[in-house]
């Protein structure tokens, strides 16, 4: 047998909730609303935001970008970088692949830097003759102070897209606004990159 409340207990016990509600606030169904992808929370917004911010280049440093030239290669290389959103930048003598925002992010990072390894080319190297070329790359940051550019020594690399190239290893202490400059066999080649996290 079910046992009926008193309507004044019923009474009692809607009295109750309402006052709870009253003062927990006034609440709206927007209040309850899950987060979805077009409704992100303020703080992961501005997280975001932060993170876009610091991969757009200052105005005061002069990235090398797509519209300083490109170059068109000499056979038997590919005429044009073979890799989407990338050109070649530089002379037949010395070029080098940048990127056409001139922005280099997404970079291992380790206790002492962010890494990146350039790739060279030069219608004199030859690999078979030169296993280690004599390839030297220096590099500075012009926005701030920082310590030099650390560079491993130059090796060689080959790829069927891209032929024989001269490869090194950087890395940079820091993030910011670098100008490299790469030197083979009396040619010189230089660009600025702004190395983002």
């Amino acid at each position: 047998m079910q046992k009926i409340l008193p309507p004044l207990l019923i009474i009692a016990l809607i009295l109750t909730g309402c006052a709870s509600l009253q003062l927990r606030g006034a609440k709206t169904l927007e209040d309850y609303r899950m987060p979805t992808e077009d409704s992100p929370p303020l703080s992961m917004t501005q997280t975001a935001a932060a993170e876009i911010a610091s991969r757009i280049p200052p105005d005061d440093c002069p990235v090398t970008t797509a519209s300083d030239g490109t170059l068109q290669a000499p056979a038997p290389y590919s005429p044009s970088a073979p890799w989407e959103g990338i050109f070649w930048y530089g002379t037949e003598n010395l070029w080098t692949a940048l990127n056409d925002d001139g922005v280099w992010t997404g970079l291992p990072y380790h206790e002492d830097g962010y890494t990146q390894k350039i790739f060279w080319w030069s219608t004199y190297y030859s690999l078979p003759d030169e296993p280690e070329p004599a390839l030297l790359v220096t590099g500075q940051r012009l926005d701030a102070k920082a310590p030099p550019l650390g560079v491993y020594g130059a090796t060689n690399a080959f790829a069927d897209d891209t032929g024989e190239a001269m490869l090194t290893g950087v890395e940079f202490p820091t993030t910011g606004c670098w100008k490299i400059t790469g030197q083979y066999k009396k040619s010189e080649l230089s660009f600025v990159v702004w190395v983002a996290p």
